[in-house]
Parts: C-alpha cells; structure tokens; sequence
C-alpha cells in the first residue's frame, strides 16, 4: 500500500483517514496542532510516507509544503485561504523538485462546474444587459470569505471574457458542506448555476484521488489536471 502522511486531524482529516483504505494508501502519519510547530509541521522523527495530504490551515501551508517538500514527498493541499503565499510555496516545490496537487475545491462535480461556468460567462459577455454574481454558502467554522471556490469561479468567468463587474458574496451558518451559485441577470430574466455538496466526503475523495494522481509525479498540477480537463 502506498504510504500516506495526514497533515491536519480535523473534519476533513479523520473523513480521508477513514477513507484512505479504499483508495489504497495505508496512513502512515498523522500530524496535527498536538504534534506540530506554532507555524507548521514538525517533521524530525516522521515516517517514511510517499504522500501527504494537507487539510490545516492557512498560515500552516507556507510552512508545511516546503518542509515537506524538502523531505521529498509529494503533496496534496486541501487547505484554502493561503493565496498570498502561493508564489514562495511553488518556488520551494520546484527547488525540490517534487508535486503538488493544489485547489480549493476537489470535489469533481466542482471542477466540471467551473468549467461550464466558464462557457456561460464566454455566452454571456457579450450581452450587456446581463450582470454576473457568485455566491457561496458553507458552515459556520468555515474561517475564509469568499472561499477558494468561489474566488476561483470569479477568475474562470473573467478569464472566459466577462469583463464587466462580478458581485461575490458569502454565507456562514449552521453546517453548510458548500453550495455555489452562478448567476447571469438581465432586465427581464435570470439565469441561475448552482453546486450543492450533500457532505464532506466528495472532497475527500477527491484529494485521495490526487493523491494516487500525485505519486511519483514532479510539478505544479490543479484538479484540472487530476481530471484530463
């Protein structure tokens, strides 16, 4: 089997490790906030893994990738709200010369909703009368808004050529899994696109599926990647 490394022990954490099984990873590590650094992970005295994948948080990410790339092992991040440090985490991933699979959504339906989305924008740009928005709904505990999700739909609709302001919103409440909603609105009608996650297991699924993609594997790569898309 191969040898999987848990950076995090939340929700999403114990949700891949009860799952890691069935996607053929044994987990050999978990590292979580009883076993880490204030910023980061501590790796003296961690397993021999092949793979690891991150659901921390924001300000571990910057620490962990490079820490992790360093030791050679290759990486999933599942972890959202770590933007501003992209760049120094792709450079210490290429120095290493090992793969990450990076994004703030892995569930599939997710990544093919992006794209149709994208055509949507691509249709509507040149109707003026129509107006865009985005808004996205997840659980109280949910620390980032708007989430990756819904910041990465908006740069798909401008990257398709929808030139005209997008209106992003968020809503935190109860115990939302993450709902998306698309809308395109005119004078006299509106079109609306949503996603709707019924639970959390669609995204760990997805990352473990990264993780099997990721093995062995050197680069920067997204779920588009992960997929053929």
């Amino acid at each position: 089997m191969t040898r999987l490394l848990l950076v995090g022990h939340g929700r999403m954490g114990k949700l891949v490790e009860s799952l890691a099984a069935d996607y053929g990873f044994e987990v050999a590590g978990i590292i979580d906030s009883h076993s880490s650094a204030a910023a980061g992970v501590n790796l003296d005295g961690a397993p021999r893994v092949d793979v690891a994948i991150d659901f921390s948080s924001p300000l571990a990410v910057a620490v962990n990738a490079p820490a992790l790339a360093r030791r050679g092992v290759n990486l999933v991040v599942g972890t959202t709200g770590w933007q501003k440090d992209e760049a120094a985490v792709r450079a210490a991933v290429a120095a290493a010369g090992t793969g990450i699979v990076a994004a703030p959504n892995f569930s599939t339906g997710v990544v093919i909703f992006e794209a149709v989305v994208a055509q949507a924008a691509a249709l509507f740009a040149a109707q003026a009368d129509f107006g865009a928005f985005v808004h996205e709904a997840h659980h109280a505990a949910k620390k980032d808004a708007p989430s990756g999700t819904a910041l990465a739909l908006k740069r798909a609709m401008e990257h398709a050529g929808f030139t005209r302001p997008i209106d992003v919103a968020s809503t935190r409440a109860g115990h939302i899994p993450g709902t998306h909603t698309i809308g395109f609105d005119g004078s006299a009608e509106s079109i609306t696109l949503s996603h709707v996650a019924r639970d959390r297991s669609t995204f760990a699924r997805g990352a473990l599926v990264a993780a099997q993609w990721i093995k062995g594997k050197r680069g920067w790569f997204t779920m588009k990647d992960v997929l053929g898309l």
